[in-house]
């Protein structure tokens, strides 16, 4: 059975059970967000994320470009060439809006800034559903799908896709004790190349469940977005967690080799307002 979401194309790789903050400025997914503020008050706002392949849409703060970049055009389609399709991973996530917010200042601002306040009766006192003000969006991802076609003909992509389901397979509950002491080994060195110190609740409020471990671990770990991608569409909880078993291992063993961490927090992820 297959199901038609909107589609929002990001530079990084949602997990299910993650929590993805959004600042919305472009037109298209200004639509997006009005059409899903139109549904019913208890209908799920859903939309659909999955990770570029290779870059092709590019926002003024993207890392290494220069704050002059020009933005993409309004259609649906721009920065994605003439098959859409073809800049997107194969598998990504579903999310579920709980929160659409209009921009108290109407534009984009950048990570971590609060939005200015505006005068009486702007921005915040403006109908969300015919806004051309930006907006805040959270959202949390929820199932995985694979991208089957995309329909780039309305005012933002719409896509075909597939659930996929969550299978365990073999071994994933001894897999995910593993893990999690691998992953507290991570952590704790992590911090010591930053020269940080791990909070109490960071090194004892981890879950026990496989399912939840194999994806909040793939989400903290710091990695390349081809290989956060290639955890995402693991075939099932116990390859995923065998796959991390080795990264983290691997991680861990590299990083007590480095006299410090080389810039994790400006390679990690490009700072796309979108």
């Amino acid at each position: 059975m297959t199901t038609a979401l909107p589609l929002f194309p990001l530079n990084t790789v949602l997990f299910p059970g993650l929590v993805l903050p959004l600042n919305i400025f472009e037109p298209r997914y200004r639509a997006l967000m009005r059409d899903l503020l139109d549904l019913p008050e208890d209908a799920p706002r859903r939309f659909g994320v999955v990770a570029i392949r290779d870059g092709r849409e590019v926002a003024p703060t993207a890392t290494g470009l220069p704050e002059s970049a020009p933005l993409p055009g309004a259609e649906a389609a721009a920065g994605f060439g003439p098959d859409p399709i073809k800049s997107f991973y194969a598998v990504g996530c579903v999310a579920d809006a709980s929160t659409i917010r209009e921009r108290a200042n109407g534009g984009a601002s950048g990570p971590g800034e609060e939005p200015e306040p505006g005068p009486p009766g702007a921005g915040s006192g403006s109908d969300p559903r015919t806004s051309t003000a930006g907006y805040e969006v959270l959202a949390t991802g929820t199932t995985r799908f694979r991208l089957l076609s995309v329909d780039a003909s309305g005012p933002y992509l719409m896509a075909e896709t597939e659930e996929i389901p969550e299978e365990e397979g073999d071994g994933a509950g001894a897999l995910a004790s593993g893990v999690l002491r691998a992953f507290r080994g991570y952590q704790k060195r992590l911090a010591s190349a930053r020269e940080r110190t791990l909070t109490a609740g960071q090194d004892q409020d981890l879950p026990d469940d496989p399912s939840v471990v194999s994806y909040l671990v793939a989400a903290a770990t710091v990695l390349s977005t081809p290989a956060k991608q290639r955890l995402l569409q693991a075939p099932d909880t116990a390859t995923r967690l065998a796959d991390e078993l080795k990264i983290l291992r691997r991680e861990t063993s590299m990083i007590g080799k480095l006299p410090s961490l080389p810039l994790v927090d400006l390679t990690r992820n490009p700072t796309s307002p979108n």
